[in-house]
């Protein structure tokens, strides 16, 4: 080392500087462009594939942004008002949701329809998805305690709110929606987190 070149700490500190910087700004940088933190989740389980699998990094934005031709007034375009809008290999949006009396990670699945408050949601639904439900007295969640999205992970047999996973999703329980994945690339994070 030449007696002009600066000691080792420098060296490394500086680095270290750098590399800090450099990644603050790339989370500022997807911060902007998503508008939520953090801008990606993985995927938990498997509950939504085909279209996404356990493992997959799913990038989210807020869910007013990047919205489709038939968004609601929330910025969410479910897949019965879809008219051909697709979103993670299917029709209609993919949210990130959180009832507050779950424990846990948020869930992520599609939503299908927007009931109103009291609504007899029983005839608007798919009567496959229903748990065997003949009426709305018989349908869980029927008829809607408060507005909300009817929500299904893509391979569910059940409507979110026709089993016991959460009541109609209120638009102040989602935390994000879904725009794109990249296969498995959350892997590493869910393992990280079932170690601890």
């Amino acid at each position: 080392m030449s007696a002009d070149a600066p000691p080792l700490s420098r060296l490394v500190a500086r680095d270290a500087l750098q590399l800090v910087l450099a990644v603050t700004l790339v989370g500022l940088v997807l911060f902007a462009v998503t508008g939520v933190w953090p801008p990606m989740v993985a995927v938990e389980s498997g509950s939504m594939e085909p279209h996404l699998e356990r493992g997959d990094l799913v990038v989210v934005t807020d869910e007013d942004r990047y919205a489709g031709p038939s968004a609601d007034d929330h910025g969410i375009v479910t897949a019965s008002a879809s008219d051909g809008y697709q979103r993670v290999g299917a029709e209609g949006d993919v949210i990130v949701y959180a009832p507050p009396t779950r424990d846990g990670s948020p869930i992520i699945h599609r939503a299908v329809f927007y009931v109103d408050a009291g609504e007899n949601w029983y005839d608007e639904a798919n009567s496959a998805y229903v748990r065997g439900a003949n009426s709305c007295a018989e349908l869980r969640n029927c008829p809607a305690p408060h507005a909300g999205y009817i929500t299904q992970g893509d391979n569910n047999g059940y409507y979110d709110q026709a089993s016991s996973i959460a009541p109609p999703v209120r638009p102040e329980w989602i935390k994000a929606k879904a725009q794109f994945h990249v296969p498995y690339l959350g892997t590493v994070r869910l393992e990280l987190q079932d170690a601890l």
